[in-house]
C-alpha cells in the first residue's frame, strides 16, 4: 500500500510529518482534506484504523466547534462525526496510513512509527531537532 497523510499545507504540523514522510524515503498520496474531505464511512474506518474515538480526532481550537456546541459530553459519536463531515476542518491533522497502521500524528514524530524506513533525525520548520527511538 502506497503511505497516505490527510494534509493542510497550512498547519506546521502537518507540513512537519509530510516533510519527514519524505526524507524518510516515501512519496505518500497527499489529500488535502479540506479540498477532498473523507467519506463517513472512510473516516470511521479510519477512526477504527488509529483506535480513537470522534472526540479524540476534534479538533476543537476551531469556532465552528464552538458554535456547534461540540463540547458537550453528551453528545454521540455519530453527532460528532456528522459535524466532522459537515465542516472538515473539524477533523485533526495530518493523519497519516501506512502498512504499519494508522495515527494522528500530532506531535509530527508520531509519524516515525509508521514508516518502514524512518530517518534516525530530522530538524522541523522551527528549527527544533527530533530524533526518532528518543
Amino acid at each position: 500500500m502506497k503511505p497516505l497523510i490527510f494534509h493542510n499545507p497550512k498547519c506546521g504540523t502537518s507540513r512537519n510529518t509530510l516533510a519527514i514522510m519524505k526524507a524518510s524515503g516515501e512519496n505518500p498520496e497527499v489529500i488535502e482534506y479540506l479540498k477532498t474531505p473523507p467519506s463517513r464511512d472512510y473516516l470511521v474506518e479510519l477512526l477504527a484504523k488509529m483506535q480513537i474515538s470522534p472526540r479524540e480526532l476534534l479538533r476543537s481550537k476551531e469556532p465552528v466547534n464552538d458554535e456547534l456546541g461540540l463540547d458537550n459530553p453528551e453528545l454521540f459519536d455519530d453527532q460528532i462525526i456528522d459535524a466532522m463531515i459537515a465542516h472538515p476542518i473539524l477533523i485533526n491533522r495530518p493523519i497519516v496510513v501506512t502498512n504499519k497502521g494508522a495515527a494522528l500524528c500530532r506531535p509530527s514524530e508520531c509519524v516515525f512509527e509508521l514508516l518502514e524506513n524512518p530517518v534516525s533525525s530530522f530538524t522541523k520548520e522551527d528549527g527544533e531537532v527530533i530524533y526518532h527511538g528518543k
